[in-house]
């Protein structure tokens, strides 16, 4: 048995930022983790990891929104992705495992609810980070930028910035249910 400290912040903020970058860069030193996954939608939450895991043997891989998420979507911006990946990120852009793919286009069509909604809502019960921290964690799987067999570390935000970061044995989608959630590193208390 070990005992952990879990940051618990009153609500979602992108003022958590800093915090939640800075304990999953220390818990990540702590269990040796070497793949860090990070959801960023500008670039600029993988810009700010890269300079807190400085210095840490560790793979960053910053994903990004799919183009099709919202009908005024707009791009990473492309300065903050130079600037993180001349810091070592590596990027990803891909279809969402969970929302926001063709089973939401069957929703809007024809009705229902498809199980990768299911499961999105079942994790936004722990908050929006929590259910990002995952996909983010399956899309980087899927891309075979991270890999199964061990642990990564997972960091999302309700919104703007980071908020949540936890420690993930991940999985692909196609043996999704393989994931472990092993530890929540730091969630906000309130979903907002």
């Amino acid at each position: 048995m070990s005992e952990q400290t879990m940051l618990l912040f009153d609500k979602p903020d992108k003022n958590c930022t800093r915090a939640t970058l800075e304990a999953a860069a220390k818990r990540a030193k702590e269990l040796k983790i070497r793949e860090v996954v990070i959801a960023t939608t500008t670039g600029r939450t993988a810009l700010e990891a890269a300079d807190a895991f400085a210095g840490q043997e560790a793979a960053l891989v910053g994903v990004t929104l799919m183009a099709g998420v919202w009908a005024t979507y707009s791009p990473p911006d492309a300065d903050l992705v130079r600037q993180a990946m001349g810091k070592g990120v590596v990027f990803l852009t891909g279809t969402h495992v969970l929302m926001g793919n063709l089973e939401n286009a069957v929703m809007e069509k024809f009705g229902g609810i498809g199980a990768g909604n299911l499961i999105s809502h079942t994790l936004y019960l722990f908050g929006q980070g929590v259910k990002v921290a995952v996909e983010v964690a399956v899309m980087a799987a899927d891309a075979g930028l991270i890999g199964t067999g061990g642990e990564c570390v997972a960091i999302a935000g309700t919104g703007v910035g980071a908020d949540v970061a936890l420690v993930l044995r991940p999985a692909c989608s196609t043996r999704f249910f393989d994931l472990e959630v092993r530890e929540i590193i730091c969630m906000p208390r309130a979903k907002s």
